[in-house]
């Protein structure tokens, strides 16, 4: 039967090129390290190495058994970290929820930092608007939310500004806004306004309700399609509005008073039963810079 020593000392040699090499990377003694591979040898039925020169070389065999020790022997880590995890009581369950109107473009080199760092975790992904990801996080059924800033947290939820984005007042190519300068906010009221609030009817304190005609999307992205239809006019992220601007039938409202835009806060929330556990600080740190690029 094969250890794990046996495999760590086959590896180490090649990788150092030497018994007395590998026994330094391993902090062992040279004699263990020709030991381990001898009984290898012997229980394998297989010569590994080629001892005729100074150095040893692997010969066909030892090529050909190679890339199995190295996956042996990578399991063998995912093990001993699972191992640690669990006697530390660490959680390594990560459910990520996030407001869609958030970029994360780049959110699969956040998922391989961790995943090298924590072998053991298993990921969730979650899409919701941001007072769903608050309500997530604070049952637990989330670890980490990723929203906009809200005018009140729940008491006790741990959160951090991390960016901003940009936002706008959009309506459809052929809507009656885009006719004349609105001159003032009030014309708006006129017309429908196209607004997002949550699963369970809450609206976020920044997308506040101005019209008496008002239609409701729980996303940015459902809502960026009434829009461009001309069903309404609407507050969009600019980075969701301005993809394929020229395509899609979707122009900035012609306003008098020009800056209409503003920017909104992006945090990262997470439930104090999981925000001091290693892999959660740890993905909480890779959001932040993630999102602090992109801001």
């Amino acid at each position: 039967m094969f250890s794990i020593e046996q495999l760590e000392a086959f590896v180490a040699t090649v990788e150092q090129g030497s018994f007395s090499a590998a026994a330094r990377s391993l902090n062992k003694v040279q004699s263990a390290i020709s030991q381990h591979i001898m009984n290898l040898e012997i229980d394998s039925g297989l010569e590994l190495f080629d001892r005729s020169s100074r150095y040893p070389k692997l010969t066909t065999n030892g090529e050909k058994l190679l890339p199995h020790a190295h996956a042996l022997l990578q399991q063998h880590y995912r093990l001993r970290q699972s191992i640690t995890q669990i006697a530390n009581d660490e959680s390594t369950q990560l459910s990520l929820a996030v407001d869609e109107g958030i970029p994360m473009d780049n959110l699969s080199s956040v998922i391989e930092h961790v995943a090298e760092k924590f072998p053991g975790v298993t990921f969730e992904f979650l899409s919701a608007s941001s007072v769903d990801v608050i309500e997530l996080v604070e049952s637990k059924r989330a670890t980490t939310g990723v929203m906009f800033s809200e005018v009140s947290l729940p008491a006790g939820l741990d959160f951090e500004s991390v960016g901003s984005i940009e936002f706008d007042v959009y309506v459809g190519a052929n809507h009656p806004l885009t006719k004349h300068k609105v001159s003032n906010i009030d014309q708006l009221i006129l017309h429908r306004q196209l607004l997002v609030r949550s699963k369970n009817s809450k609206t976020s304190s920044f997308q506040k309700a101005y019209s008496p005609d008002i239609w409701y999307a729980d996303n940015y992205y459902m809502l960026r399609e009434l829009v461009q239809k001309g069903f309404g006019w609407g507050v969009l992220p600019k980075h969701i509005a301005n993809y394929g601007l020229k395509e899609s039938g979707i122009v900035r409202l012609p306003a008098e008073f020009e800056n209409l835009s503003w920017h909104a806060n992006v945090d990262i929330i997470q439930h104090p039963a999981f925000s001091s556990h290693p892999i959660h600080a740890y993905l909480r740190s890779e959001l932040r810079q993630l999102l602090g690029k992109s801001s």
